[in-house]
């Protein structure tokens, strides 16, 4: 809007769909290898050329007004008005910059609500080791294999004291349940969805054996149409995830 360039600087690994969406949009796609160079190439980027890193890892979480009517935890609870359970016993997020997870977590207890906040995280990802451990240093030399989520070096934004429980979700887990919910709704998601449902189900799952009712919130993340050459493609699902056919036929038992 502004006519200014813009680079996006991503892994070459990113979804080709998400490549072209950029380019459509007049920016340029600048590609690294791993998701952990990132950070240093989009500095030298910036120096380079005299232009600005707008460094969303650091800043997310300060992007918006937590106390305010106009984020997306006053959009959950006041939809959430109209439930059975209107106020939910648990929101799941997964975290990429951890901008989502910090305001949900501090609207909950600025508004003091009864719900609680469970942040799951897919394989190669550094935040819930963090968690555990409180080790900021922290870092992989690989990212995540799910798009969106997880990341190789604690970053900024992410804030653990805002959250309640933390879980890892395996990569097989997280592809399998994104076909297993096309076959329920006949909607593609992208991978980051299948990792928060899945940590959803599982949630359910302890509830119920407990016998506890109430309502379990998360998000579908992006649609799925941007990976089709990805996690929608077998033979790439096959080299890069593995096989999900155990975790699809787990799935199973959730239609009953």
């Amino acid at each position: 809007m502004l006519g200014l360039r813009f680079i996006a600087v991503v892994p070459k690994s990113t979804a080709s769909k998400k490549i072209d969406q950029i380019r459509f949009y007049g920016g340029e796609a600048h590609f690294v290898e791993r998701s952990d160079q990132i950070y240093a190439e989009s500095r030298r980027l910036a120096n380079e050329l005299n232009g600005h890193y707008m460094d969303q890892f650091t800043y997310a979480e300060r992007a918006t007004d937590w106390r305010s009517n106009n984020n997306i935890a006053n959009s959950i609870f006041e939809q959430m008005k109209f439930e059975r359970f209107p106020e939910p016993s648990w929101i799941v997020m997964s975290p990429g910059t951890g901008g989502n997870l910090a305001t949900i977590g501090r609207f909950i207890r600025y508004r003091c609500h009864q719900t609680q906040l469970m942040a799951v995280d897919p394989e190669n990802s550094v935040f819930h080791e963090f968690y555990r451990t409180g080790d900021i240093k922290l870092t992989r030399d690989r990212g995540s294999k799910i798009e969106g989520i997880g990341r190789p070096r604690v970053e900024p934004s992410f804030l653990p004291g805002v959250i309640d429980r933390m879980t890892t979700i395996a990569d097989t887990d997280s592809v399998a349940t994104i076909h297993w919910l096309e076959s329920l709704i006949g909607r593609k998601a992208g991978a980051s969805t299948g990792t928060n449902l899945f940590g959803v189900l599982k949630l359910a799952e302890e509830m119920q054996s407990r016998g506890e009712k109430g309502s379990i919130v998360t998000l579908l993340c992006d649609g799925g149409d941007r990976y089709l050459d990805t996690y929608y493609n077998a033979e790439w699902v096959r080299e890069h995830i593995g096989d999900i056919s155990p975790a699809l036929q787990e799935l199973q038992r959730y239609n009953r």
